[in-house]
């Protein structure tokens, strides 16, 4: 199977750690919510993603890989925030490869069409401001580095 049919698969399988082992020590990802991750913090978003959300469903197709990259586009469906808003996003994904894992990873999709959905009125109204696009991105930052502190207290002391 191919790096990123295995990545994507694991991914419909909400498996967060074969989905980790398929990047670069020196990742880094990208997309309009989580700007800048390296490999540690990739790898801890899909964790709090996929072990946070009960509904998740993604689809797939590879629509184009070699050795040096790909390119992917998947939708994710699923149920966001406490106000249990459907959400179906459509993403395309580009990859670059070293040594057989993901170097980098740059997800494009509409920001303003996820808050629209995400968000409901005010992300129909405002979704598109670039206030509102800097609150999204500090809210998931926010949330990845309180899961990420969670996870350090909970691995035993060495």
């Amino acid at each position: 199977m191919s790096l990123l049919h295995t990545f994507y698969t694991a991914f419909a399988q909400r498996d967060w750690a074969v989905m980790g082992a398929c990047y670069h020590a020196d990742a880094q990802f990208s997309d309009p919510v989580f700007p800048e991750l390296d490999a540690d913090g990739v790898k801890a978003m899909w964790k709090m993603l996929l072990s946070g959300g009960t509904d998740l469903c993604i689809s797939f197709t590879v629509l184009k890989e070699d050795k040096h990259g790909g390119v992917v586009r998947w939708e994710a469906f699923y149920t966001f925030g406490k106000h249990k808003r459907k959400v179906h996003n459509v993403i395309t994904s580009r990859f670059t490869f070293k040594d057989g894992l993901i170097h980098r990873q740059r997800d494009r999709f509409s920001l303003w069409r996820w808050s629209r959905q995400a968000l409901g009125l005010s992300g129909t109204l405002l979704g598109w401001s670039p206030m509102v696009r800097k609150r999204i991105r500090l809210t998931a930052a926010l949330r990845l580095a309180e899961f990420r502190l969670a996870e350090r207290k909970e691995q035993p002391a060495a």
